[in-house]
């Protein structure tokens, strides 16, 4: 369980500005997993996402499109239609060489016979990623990637989730920050970075990234609860550092937070929509647990 998690569950750092969405008339179903969170009188939808997307994830099903309506207030991990300012100085603080510096004779010399195909394959041009520190390099691959299997970031459920809300003049609140996810990924030292670069270079190869990527977005377009404890199992025992990393540092290291703050949009409001990555909401030490550990009732609706 390589780098697709980071880019579809864990981060919205590399979106486009949010595209324009069509409802579309297909049969709406449920898609990738659900849970009612209530306390006091006061009730929560948890809605399980992926930071991709593609034109038949839409419309979302009735029970999540009715859950926004009567919502007080939308939670999403992060507002991709917020202020660009922000992302782009987080990016540029955490994820580029500092303008003028030397670029460091790091892993990506060493990878370069194995980078350029890839970055030939995505169309992205090698002096567009010469400044990006390895942990970015890697993440431009991994969303390559998944462009190449069909999924767009200005597709992805955040950005449906966030420009219906904000039609409908719903508050859109963030429970995390651009700095402080990237801030995650900027703490790796300059040997764990190129580990991670390195992983992300070896999945794709081995065309392991684009049969998981495939498994997650399947998973996510059926609502199969069963294939998301199986990708959750696998993610918590694959020795990989970037597997290792997503696990405890990206899942297990933000689910704390994101309780807490999920927490206290219920007892703000009586009627409320968190949105945030869907392995967030499976596995051990999952945010669901984690808010049943706070006396709360949570229910798993699909």
């Amino acid at each position: 369980m390589r780098r697709q998690i980071i880019v579809m569950f864990c981060g919205l750092f590399l979106l486009p500005l949010p595209a324009a969405f069509a409802e579309v008339p297909p049969v709406a179903q449920n898609r990738g997993a659900l849970f009612r969170v209530q306390d006091a009188g006061h009730t929560l939808y948890l809605f399980g996402t992926i930071h991709v997307g593609a034109p038949d994830f839409y419309p979302l099903e009735p029970t999540v499109t009715q859950a926004l309506e009567g919502a007080g207030a939308l939670a999403l991990e992060i507002d991709p239609g917020a202020d660009p300012r922000a992302a782009l100085g987080a990016v540029l603080k955490y994820g580029m060489e500092a303008p003028g510096s030397q670029v460091p004779a790091d892993c990506r010399q060493t990878l370069a016979p194995r980078l350029a195909p890839l970055l030939q394959k995505y169309g992205i041009a090698p002096e567009a990623v010469a400044p990006m520190k390895p942990w970015m390099l890697a993440s431009m691959l991994a969303i390559g990637e998944f462009s190449t299997l069909g999924y767009r970031s200005d597709l992805a459920v955040d950005n449906y989730l966030s420009q219906q809300a904000k039609a409908r003049k719903i508050p859109v609140l963030e429970l995390e920050s651009m700095e402080g996810q990237l801030a995650l990924f900027g703490a790796m030292s300059p040997v764990d970075q190129c580990r991670f670069l390195e992983d992300g270079v070896a999945s794709i190869e081995d065309q392991e990234q684009s049969q998981e990527a495939r498994e997650i977005a399947n998973a996510w377009r059926t609502a199969d609860a069963a294939a998301f404890d199986k990708l959750a199992a696998k993610a918590a025992t694959d020795p990989s550092f970037s597997a290792q990393f997503v696990q405890k540092v990206l899942l297990d290291g933000r689910n704390p937070a994101l309780a807490d703050g999920i927490a206290q949009l219920l007892a703000r409001e009586k009627h409320s929509l968190a949105a945030i990555g869907v392995l967030h909401l499976v596995g051990t030490k999952s945010v669901p647990d984690l808010l049943r550990q706070k006396g709360l009732k949570v229910e798993r609706v699909y």
